[in-house]
């Protein structure tokens, strides 16, 4: 379904806009709550019948599509649960102006959260290699006033070039430039820069945060970034999801040697601060 139609078109009504208060009410905190909220959430999605929703999410307008995509499940129907602990610490430690770049944006929500926070001042670079899923991407972006929200439309790696993607039909989140319980028949052909190229290209010269979601290729995109960039760019913070048992190297021992230190490990991420 294309993004051709205004905001608010597909607003939700009736029990669908019911079942979405209910589930948004629901506190992840125990197991039984949890289980309801996703019960519920699979009806609410059947009763959409394949249509998006317009909603607004930690202070943003989006346009979300529940099908085949977990992170827009989640917001749409469940934000509590949408990385509760990393959207805390954000809105505690970046300042009014920041620099943060969302690798592996998807549609949007942390880039949006982040703008929605961070005044008119702010840069945000929201990277997502998925022409579909960027499509998405842009859309939510020009529904809100921010206008400190810039979509790159390619991958991020450790070289550039025109590299293979590895597409999760069934999560298009879960979509990586490494075979990760993917279906590797779904491939296409995306273009890639590395983290230092993407920041010298944009001029860049200081990052508060960085959060990226690549499914298993977080540590080829910072070894080379923390190896040749100047100590001025690297981050303040940086938000990684834990793929431990996908990373070819110990990104966290390579992370403390470049001077950070955990400071969270959440459901999903690990949390990283940088020393002064």
């Amino acid at each position: 379904m294309k993004n051709d139609t205004p905001f608010g078109t597909y607003a939700p009504a009736g029990l669908v806009a019911s079942l979405m208060a209910r589930t948004a009410r629901i506190s992840g905190e125990s197991w039984s709550g949890r289980r309801l909220a996703l019960f519920l959430r699979r009806i609410g999605i059947t009763l959409l019948r394949g249509r998006p929703a317009d909603v607004e999410r930690y202070g943003a307008r989006m346009r979300l599509h529940p099908y085949n995509n977990n992170c827009e499940k989640k917001v749409l129907f469940t934000p509590q649960f949408f990385d509760p602990e990393e959207r805390e610490l954000l809105k505690e430690r970046l300042p009014q102006g920041c620099t943060f770049l969302d690798v592996g944006a998807n549609i949007g929500a942390y880039a949006l959260f982040v703008a929605a926070l961070a005044g008119p001042k702010a840069r945000i670079l929201a990277v997502e290699p998925q022409p579909d899923v960027f499509d998405r991407l842009t859309y939510n972006i020009a529904q809100n006033p921010f206008g400190t929200i810039k979509a790159v439309a390619c991958a991020i790696a450790d070289k550039a070039g025109e590299l293979t993607l590895f597409v999760d039909p069934r999560n298009r989140g879960e979509s990586s430039l490494k075979i990760v319980g993917t279906n590797e028949s779904a491939q296409i052909r995306v273009p890639a820069v590395t983290l230092l190229g993407l920041a010298e290209s944009e001029g860049i010269t200081r990052i508060d945060a960085i959060k990226l979601d690549v499914e298993g290729a977080e540590d080829l995109i910072l070894e080379p970034f923390l190896r040749e960039a100047p100590k001025s760019l690297h981050p303040v913070l940086i938000l990684v999801e834990n793929g431990t048992d996908q990373w070819q190297i110990d990104l966290s021992a390579l992370l403390e040697g470049h001077g950070y230190r955990r400071i969270a490990t959440t459901r999903l991420n690990l949390i990283f601060e940088r020393g002064e």
